[in-house]
C-alpha cells in the first residue's frame, strides 16, 4: 500500500535547521558506535566481560527509549527547540563523564544521561524533518538517516585507527562530548517548527465528515509498526554491536573495518533511497529490504572465509539501511497530526529491541557462542518483515488519523 504525502504541514524554516538536524544525526550515529568500537579497550581497562558490556548496553538503551518516548510527548507541551537542546546537552554531559571516570559503576551510570539525550534528539529530529518535508517524507527521512549511517560508519573506522595509533579512548569520548554540547548551542539559537500539539474537537469541521471525525482512529497500525521497529533494531543493532566480537580471529583493524563496512552499506542505501524511495509502495519496499538483510546476515554467519563474511556484513547493512526511515515515514503519513508523539513513540519502540536483544547477545555468547547470538538477530529480521506485512493489511482495513 502506498501512503500519500500529507499537505498542510509547515513550510521549511530554512536550510540551516535541516543542516543542524543532519549534524545531530551524524553525532548520534558516531556516539552509538563508540562503545562497540572500543569494546576491547573497555574490557581490558575495566576488567569486564561480554556480560558487563551487555549491562552497559541495557542501561544506555533503556535510557534512550525513555528519552525518545518522553521527549516526543514533552515536545507537544514544551516545544521542539527546548527538548532538542536539552537532549544534546544531556548527551554531551553523559559522554563527558564516561570519558573522564575510572570507575566502571560510574561509567555505566553515565549511560543514563547520554541515552536520554540521544533518544530525545533521535525522536525529535525525525518529527522535525517530517514537518519540513511533507511532500517527500520517505526520501527526506532516508536523507536524515544517511547522516546517522555516515557517523556510524566513520566511528569504528576512525576510532580503530586512533586506538591503534595510541590515542587514549577517554580522549575520544571527551572530544565527542564537546561536539554534542556545540550542537546543543546551535539548536538553542535557531527557530524551528514548535512541534506543539493543538487539540481539535472530534466533531469540528465539515458536517459531512463529523461522524468520521468522532470515530476513534485505529491504533493497530502504529502498534504493529512499533513491533516491527522492535524486531528491526534488535536485528540491526544486535549485528552491528557484536560484529567486532564475532570476528575475534581478525585483527582490530580488520574487525572494526567490517563494522564500518556494515554502516557504510547503510549509508549507500539511504543515499539511494533519499532519491527513489517515494516512488515505491513503502510497505513492500521496507519488507523486501528486511528479508534481504536477513539473508545476507545468515550468509555472513555461516561463511568461514573472513573477507567474504565481512563483505556480507556490508551487504546486510546495505539492505537494512532504508527500513527504519521507511517505518517512520509510513507512521508520519498515517498520523500527521501527532508527529512528535508518533516518531518519539516509534523511536522508543525501536530501543525496546536494543534493550531486549543486543544486551542478551553478550550472555548468549558466554553461554554458547556469538554465532548463535548472530543467528537470533537474523531470525528477528524475518519477524520484522512478517510484522510489516501485518501492518500493511491493518492499514488497508482500518481508518487512521
Amino acid at each position: 500500500m502506498s501512503t500519500p504525502a500529507v499537505a498542510g504541514r509547515p513550510a521549511p524554516h530554512g536550510g540551516l535547521v535541516a543542516g543542524i538536524a543532519y549534524a545531530s544525526f551524524a553525532l548520534i550515529g558516531w556516539s552509538t558506535l563508540l562503545i562497540p568500537a572500543l569494546i576491547r579497550s573497555l574490557e581490558a581497562d575495566f576488567g569486564q566481560t561480554d556480560g558487563g558490556i551487555g549491562l552497559f548496553y541495557l542501561v544506555n538503551a533503556s535510557s534512550f527509549a525513555l528519552g525518545s518516548l518522553g521527549g516526543g510527548f514533552a515536545t507537544e507541551r514544551f516545544g521542539r527547540r527546548f527538548i532538542l537542546t536539552a537532549g544534546a546537552v544531556l548527551l554531551g554531559l553523559g559522554l563527558g563523564v564516561e570519558g573522564s571516570t575510572g570507575t566502571w559503576i560510574l561509567f555505566v551510570a553515565a549511560g543514563v544521561p547520554s541515552g536520554l539525550g540521544a533518544g530525545a534528539v533521535d525522536g525529535g529530529m525525525n518529527a522535525l524533518i517530517l514537518d519540513l518535508a511533507a511532500r517527500r517524507p520517505s526520501g527526506a527521512l532516508n536523507l536524515l538517516h544517511l547522516f546517522f549511517s555516515i557517523g556510524a560508519a566513520g566511528s569504528p573506522l576512525v576510532v580503530g585507527q586512533l586506538v591503534a595509533a595510541g590515542v587514549d579512548w577517554r580522549t575520544i569520548l571527551v572530544a565527542t562530548a564537546a561536539v554534542a554540547l556545540a550542537v546543543g548551542g546551535m539548536l538553542a539559537a535557531r527557530p524551528m517548527p514548535s512541534g506543539r500539539h493543538r487539540r481539535v474537537p472530534r466533531d469540528a469541521g465539515d458536517p459531512l465528515l463529523g461522524p468520521w471525525l468522532r470515530r476513534r482512529p485505529s491504533v493497530l497500525p502504529i502498534v504493529l509498526l512499533g513491533m516491527a521497529m522492535v524486531f528491526y533494531v534488535s536485528a540491526e543493532l544486535g549485528a552491528s554491536s557484536w560484529v567486532v566480537r564475532f570476528l575475534a580471529a581478525a585483527t582490530d583493524g580488520a574487525a572494526t573495518a567490517a563494522l564500518a563496512g556494515f554502516w557504510a552499506g547503510e549509508s549507500v542505501s539511504r543515499l539511494a533511497a533519499s532519491r527513489f524511495a517515494d516512488r515505491f509502495p513503502p510497505f513492500a519496499f521496507a519488507t523486501t529490504c528486511t528479508l534481504a538483510a536477513a539473508a545476507a546476515l545468515g550468509g555472513a554467519i555461516v561463511v568461514p572465509w573472513l573477507p567474504v563474511s565481512a563483505a556480507l556484513f556490508a551487504v546486510c547493512g546495505l539492505a537494512f539501511g532504508p527500513v527504519y526511515p521507511m517505518i517512520m515515514s509510513i507512521a508520519g503519513s498515517l498520523y500527521p497530526g501527532r508527529l512528535a508523539a508518533v516518531t518519539g513513540s516509534l523511536a522508543a519502540f525501536a530501543v525496546i529491541g536494543s534493550i531486549v536483544y543486543p544486551p542478551v547477545m553478550g550472555f548468549i555468547s558466554e553461554a554458547a557462542s556469538v554465532g548463535l547470538a548472530m543467528t537470533g538477530a537474523g531470525l528477528l529480521a524475518v519477524a520484522c518483515a512478517l510484522t510489516l506485512v501485518a501492518a500493511g493489511v491493518a492499514t488497508r482495513r482500518r481508518p487512521t488519523g
